[in-house]
């Protein structure tokens, strides 16, 4: 009996950016713990000479191939050479598309990078993120109730990576730090426009983070205060204190990656509406 593989080859050819063939992906990569995809990702392919470099890679490298290419003639291509080459080939579109035309009863206008058109959406979520850059850790709190979203937490929470990735969707989010005996800004209790969540964790989650940014510091600071559990206990007791004085929903982070962490957030603020 053959032993598995720990490693495959993973080829991503795309007409855009490759962002929806790289999220599938590694979706489906994820239900595969013992076997390690080698991403191979070929953005902005649109015409057959392009096409044909990519596949002397694959040749070189032989793999699953996704990819998602709206023009038919392309597909058709990747779709021949691939079984010729006898490769499993996957179009991630077409069956939703298929879905998409049988209930609207019309066929896709197949417009090549279509969800990157530079609309009012697209504006929006430029906006949010300059908010989000200028109102990171606790920077220009005069201004929070602008926010649609306040994340609060003790350092090594998440707060930064979390709003950014919130900014990412439109969403205009400041992120303040908790520091134990330190009162939060009088504007974050006056707002009455964002959603304020608190960010916790485990102290000891929060201190192997925090382990790991310690060879980073400037000299004098006390990296044992730092990184010592009682202590991050205590700020994680003082930030919990101040979230049930206010009412402010806390999520847990410590198991949760900045996407679900993001949905969980998402998900208050849909029932806070």
């Amino acid at each position: 009996m053959n032993k598995p593989q720990n490693f495959f080859h993973l080829h991503l050819i795309s007409d855009a950016t490759g962002e929806t063939l790289l999220a599938a992906g590694r979706a489906a990569a994820a239900q595969y713990k013992h076997a390690r995809a080698i991403e191979h990702i070929y953005p902005l392919i649109r015409t057959e000479k392009q096409l044909d470099k990519v596949f002397e890679d694959i040749d070189e490298e032989p793999g699953i191939v996704l990819y998602t290419i709206v023009d038919q003639h392309l597909a058709g291509l990747i779709d021949s050479r691939c079984a010729e080459m006898g490769l499993p080939c996957v179009s991630v579109l077409e069956p939703v598309l298929g879905v998409f035309q049988s209930y609207l009863g019309t066929p896709a206008g197949r417009r090549v990078g279509a969800q990157h058109v530079l609309d009012a959406e697209y504006f929006r979520r430029i906006d949010a993120l300059n908010f989000t850059m200028e109102h990171d850790d606790g920077q220009s709190p005069g201004d929070v109730d602008e926010a649609d979203i306040v994340l609060i937490g003790i350092s090594r929470t998440s707060k930064t990576p979390t709003s950014i990735y919130l900014a990412n969707r439109g969403i205009k989010t400041a992120n303040i730090p908790i520091v134990l005996g330190v009162p939060m800004p009088e504007s974050l209790a006056l707002a009455t426009r964002p959603l304020i969540v608190g960010l916790i964790a485990s102290a000891e989650r929060v201190s192997h983070v925090r382990q790991n940014r310690v060879l980073g510091m400037t000299t004098g600071f006390d990296s044992q205060a730092y990184v010592d559990r009682a202590t991050i206990a205590e700020e994680l007791a003082y930030a919990r204190q101040i979230c049930a004085r206010h009412n402010w929903p806390t999520i847990d982070v410590s198991r949760r990656s900045i996407e679900e962490t993001a949905a969980a957030i998402v998900a208050l603020r849909g029932k806070t509406r």
